[in-house]
This record gives C-alpha cells, structure tokens and sequence, in this order.
C-alpha cells in the first residue's frame, strides 16, 4: 500500500489531521451534533460591515479582497453595473450566512443560488464583454467556484448528498485542484459506500498535496504540513475494494484449467522437492534406473490396441505403460525438465484411473485391476507424484486426493503427511495442517522434513519461539541440514539477532560455499544493517551460483534504490528495473517482482500510457498467483494504480512522476 505514501506522505503519515474549512461561510457559534462544523475563511464573498468585511473580487494570491481595477472612462457604464452587480451579490451573501448561523441550510442553498443566477444573467446579458475583458471572467469564475462551493456545503448540511457532489462535480470542473471540493466529494461518496471513487479522490488530494511538495521532495526535504489524508483510510478503502478484485481475478484463475496452469521455476521445484527426506533416494533411484531414452524405446515397444474385453491382458499392459511413464517421468525430473515430467505423470495417471473407460459398465473393475497389476509402490509413488504436479499448479483439491488415497495404503509414509500438511498451509487451513504435523511426528521424531515446515507454520501463525525451538531440533538430530539453518538465520533476523544470523549463515556456508541460497541471505543481513553496497556484492553472489534463483535479483534492485547517493541525484532506478524484470524473468511466479517493479515503474512513468502498463503488469502478476496473501498483495497494487491513473486524469496531470 505504499505504492501512493511515497516518502514525504509517510513522513506525515501518523500525523493527525486537522479537517479543513470552507470558503466564505462563518464559524458558527452554536453546536451542530451532526455532521462537519464550516469554519470561515476569507473568500471572494465575504459580508459587509466595519469587521473585517471586503468586496466581493478578492485576489486569490493573499486571500483579501481588492476592488476591481478602475475601468477607463469609456467604460464607466460598464463599471457601474459591476458595482451594482458585486454589491447586490454581497446583500445576498449577508443573507446567506444569516440563515447557515440558523441552520436553515436549503434556504441559505437558495440564497447562493441567487447569487449564482445572477452572475449568470450578467455574463449572458454581455457575452461580448466577458469574453473581451480577461480579468472580469477571471473575478466571476472565482465567484462562481466559491458560490457553489458553499452551496454544496449547504447542500450536505441538508441531507442532499446528491445535489452535493453535483455542486462539487461544477467546483472541479473549473478548478481540479479544489481542496475542499474534493474533500467533501470524497466525504460522501465514502458515506454513499462508493469506495473506488472515493479512493480516487483521496489519490487526488494526495497526488495534489505531493505536486506542491516536489521542490522538497527532491531534495530530501520534510514537505510542508501533512498529507491530507491518513495513510490508514487508504487501506480502509482498499479493503472494501479488495475482496470484489480478488473474486475476479480468482474467478480468472479458475476459468483456466489445471493442466493449462504454468509450474514455477526450475529453481523453486528444486527447492521444495529438497525440502523433503526421500529427496535423495529418488534422485539416486532416477539416476540409476535409466535414462530417458531407455524408457522412450520401452514405450513405443509396447502393444496397442490390447482389447478391453480381454481385462487381465488390458490392465497388464496398462499398468506397463503407467509404470514405465512413471519412471521417465522421475528421469525428467532428475534432469529438472520439470515440463515433460509433469505430463508423463498425468499421462500415467489417466491410465491408471481409467480415464478412457469412465463411461464403461466395468469401469471400476478395469481401474481395480491396473492397480493391482502396477504394484502397490509404484502406485503410491504415482500418487506421490502427481499430488506434487497438481500442488505445484495449484490444484489444492487434486492435491489432497492424491495425498490422500497414498496415505491410505502407506499410513506410516510421514512424508506424505507433512506433503498434505503444506496442502493445507497453502490453503491457509492452519489448524489441520499441524494436526498432521503432530501425527508425522507422533510416528518419527526424527523426521527433518516435518520440523522444518512445521517451522514455516509456526512463522506464519507468529509463534517465533516454537519455530525456533523446531529449527533447533533438526539441526541437533542433522547438522548438514543447509535449509534449517538458513531459515533459523531468518528467525535471528526476525528477533533482531544479528549476530546469530550470521553465525548461521558462516556455518552454513561451511556445508555448501556455493549456495546461491547462503550468499543471498547474507546478501539480507547486510541490508538489515544499512550497508547496501555490501549487500549488493552479496546478490550478484547469489546470482553468480545460481541464475535461475530469482529472490537475488529483486533483493539487488532494493538495495540499488536503497543505496544512499549524493544531495539531489537519484538513484539508478534504470539498474534496479532491469534486476527486477529479470527475476520475473527466470520466474514469472515470483509475486515480489511484480510488485516492487510495479511500484518503481508507476513512480517513474513520464506519461498516464506508461502507467497504464503497470496496470498490465498486477494483471499478469495476477496470473501467476498462488496464495491468498499473493492475490491480496497485487490486487491491492492494481487497485490504487488505477485510481491514482483516475486521479491523476481528473487533475490534468499527463504523469505521476513527482521528479
């Protein structure tokens, strides 16, 4: 959400705010119990009399009144009618003011109508005139925008929200950068529960209140006043936004189907599959068990055609060729084709579910006869896989039945409980994802694979010191264990013990120097420090050991923005764009690349088309989510692109960019 509080609204943003007041009303010296009380400022009308009254043409640069310019003397006509038209406007104003001190709204509305009409008979009586005379248009436009200003005061005094932001709607029309237009349009369409116009009208006051400060902001400096509004009712409206954004883009998502649905990188699948125990038994059961060749000829070599009827001969071969695409899917994935290993499970899991014969009267039959004849491991190791493919594009459900059914006939297998416990952390079921946690371990203490993601739960649910204690038991039970120890390093620096992360990571480092993972968690215990440059070298580390690792890339582009640079230079924004689209690059899943080059190119747009963009980058990001919190991060992003896009048109601004 800071996307719009860039550094001079954050500044401010815990500020309280003073409510601004309207032009030319009096403070009113009774209490009203509902509604905002008017206060008076000096105005283009202002009542007459000895205290402090003035004409009626005020300049805007002082805020006082003068009386018009003398008018030539071939014009002492005309100058007469503007005396008599400025001093019939004051007559009603006086009159105006009189019936807001009583409360009496919709008459005091009527009385500036008056006004208003009156100005309006003048300029039509002398269109000629008005046109020719610069200085006279000017004068009545501001009447008119202070009139109908505090006609629409009056108007949401009233109870007529309606007439109120038409009024506005007339204000803003003449003057787009009119503050208390703005605020009380923003006041009622909020009460109208018209959120998304209302968050443009608090962009607009924001993206206005940050115009007039650029002068500051470029330098560094503190800017005048505070913002005005609160950094907490942009998140209130964003709230109310969100979940009608996050039901249409879950709504896209699910229009797509499973088996259409991108993987992650290379990298993240690596990483998730060594997460596990039996990790390096099937990449030394893959090694050995033949290449992908090898299986390929096994494949084509098989019969076709083998009839139904004939059940034990079809299922036979069935569950040949479920096995051998079993086993060459688990070669793909040795060989991180992650794509053709992914299609050779589904593939074997077709056959074996007999999804061809669904229709058929012996359906159930044939499909208990395959797996039968494929072998109660294979068949469990089929299930183990294709719950990770169907995970892996976000098929929750998929997932779980597959789990699931394995768990049936393997109760014991631990890794398949903690594999349905990270299931259902990812379907942000907490509570049941550590039931299971508690039942892996109940059957192996020992298992490294449920303490180190029941570690992630604890993160998440916020219990930081039973994380620890987790981390801490499987580095105990298994010293090399690289991933405990990088994420007991992230719970040091979670705590603020810094120095306990980097014994840590030193001792990580010691079990594999050339982890991308080790350097670039480094990389973040610099950052957490300050030291940016030191942190940069870091991520380039990170990048040097492993390319398609794409967290250094978006770290290196915050420490690049973060890096302190001489008074007045910007920092290398071109260099930390170019970081961060290349880490979407290697994986067009990783969410915090969208929006942080979102945020970095909306700030740097030199037109409203270029911000436009970012618009369709949240909308690709959108794509690729897959958590909750994902969709809620980039949703959030897209929402206050577009109003700030909005705000920015109904300012006539042509860019965002403050520089």
């Amino acid at each position: 959400l800071a996307a719009l509080a860039t550094a001079a609204a954050l500044y401010f943003a815990l500020s309280p705010k003073k409510s601004s007041s309207d032009e030319s009303l009096p403070k009113s010296s009774s209490k009203d119990g509902g509604g905002s009380t008017i206060t008076p400022v000096k105005s283009n009308v202002q009542g007459g009399g000895s205290s402090g009254s003035s004409t009626t043409t005020a300049s805007t640069a002082d805020n006082t009144s003068k009386a018009p310019a003398a008018a030539p003397p071939a014009a002492s006509n005309k100058d007469d009618d503007e005396k008599q038209l400025h001093r019939r406007i004051e007559e009603i104003d006086r009159a105006g003011k009189a019936l807001f001190k009583n409360k009496q709204y919709m008459e005091a509305a009527e009385t500036f109508t008056e006004a208003l009409d009156l100005i309006e008979s003048k300029k039509s009586a002398d269109k000629k005139a008005s046109k020719e005379d610069g200085g006279q248009k000017s004068s009545l436009t501001r009447q008119i925008i202070t009139l109908t200003n505090n006609r629409s005061a009056m108007y949401e005094k009233a109870s007529f929200p309606d007439l109120a932001l038409s009024d506005c709607d007339a204000v803003l029309d003449l003057d787009p950068a009119h503050v208390k237009a703005r605020t009380r349009r923003l006041r009622i369409l909020e009460s109208q529960k018209r959120h998304r116009e209302a968050l443009v009208e608090v962009c607009a006051l924001q993206l206005k209140y940050m115009n007039d400060n650029r002068d500051k902001l470029r330098l560094g400096l503190p800017p005048t006043g505070p913002p005005p509004v609160p950094q907490s009712k942009i998140e209130e409206l964003v709230s109310f936004i969100q979940p009608e954004e996050i039901a249409r883009a879950q709504e896209a998502m699910a229009s797509n189907a499973v088996e259409s649905r991108a993987l992650p990188s290379s990298y993240t699948i690596i990483q998730l599959l060594k997460s596990f125990s039996g990790f390096n038994k099937w990449m030394s059961d893959a090694a050995k068990g033949g290449t992908v060749g090898k299986f390929t000829s096994q494949l084509e070599d098989l019969l076709e055609g083998v009839p139904r009827k004939s059940m034990e001969a079809f299922a036979d071969n069935m569950a040949t060729k479920a096995t051998l695409l079993l086993n060459r899917g688990r070669r793909y994935a040795f060989e991180k084709d992650f794509g053709k290993a992914v299609k050779d499970f589904d593939e074997a899991y077709a056959l074996v579910e007999d999804k061809g014969g669904s229709d058929e009267s012996d359906h159930d039959e044939v499909m208990k006869a395959i797996v039968t004849a494929m072998g109660n491991d294979d068949y469990c190791r089929l299930l183990e896989w294709c719950g990770m493919c169907k995970h892996l594009r976000f098929d929750l459900k998929g997932a779980l039945q597959c789990y699931e059914r394995c768990s049936e006939l393997e109760p014991e297998n631990t890794e398949i409980l903690v594999k349905r416990a990270g299931v259902k952390m990812d379907g942000a079921n907490y509570s049941e994802a550590d039931a299971l946690f508690k039942e892996a371990l109940a059957l192996n203490p020992t298992a490294s694979d449920a303490l180190l993601h029941r570690a992630n739960l604890r993160m998440l649910q916020q219990r930081v010191p039973e994380s620890e204690t987790d981390l801490d038991t499987c580095i105990r039970l298994y010293p090399n264990n690289l991933l405990a120890r990088l994420r007991l390093a992230t719970v040091c620096m979670a705590k603020e013990d810094l120095d306990g992360a980097k014994k840590m990571l030193e001792k990580a480092e010691e079990y594999d120097p050339d982890s991308s993972e080790v350097h670039c968690y480094r990389g973040e215990l610099h950052f957490a420090k300050g030291d940016f440059n030191e942190a940069k070298s870091e991520f380039e580390k990170a990048m040097e050991c492993d390319t398609s690792n794409p967290t250094p890339y978006v770290n290196a582009a915050l420490a690049v923005v973060n890096t302190p640079s001489a008074m007045g230079a910007m920092p290398d924004f071109a260099e930390a764009i170019r970081l961060l689209e290349k880490a979407i690059e290697v994986d067009p899943m990783f969410h915090a690349a969208y929006v942080q080059l979102g945020q970095m190119k909306l700030s740097m747009a030199t037109d409203l088309s270029r911000a436009k963009e970012v618009v369709e980058l949240y909308d690709k990001g959108l794509e690729y989510c897959r958590t909750p919190e994902e969709l809620r991060d980039i949703c959030s992003m897209r929402i206050l692109t577009v109003a700030q896009i909005d705000a920015a048109h109904a300012l006539h601004m042509e860019t965002l960019n403050m520089q």
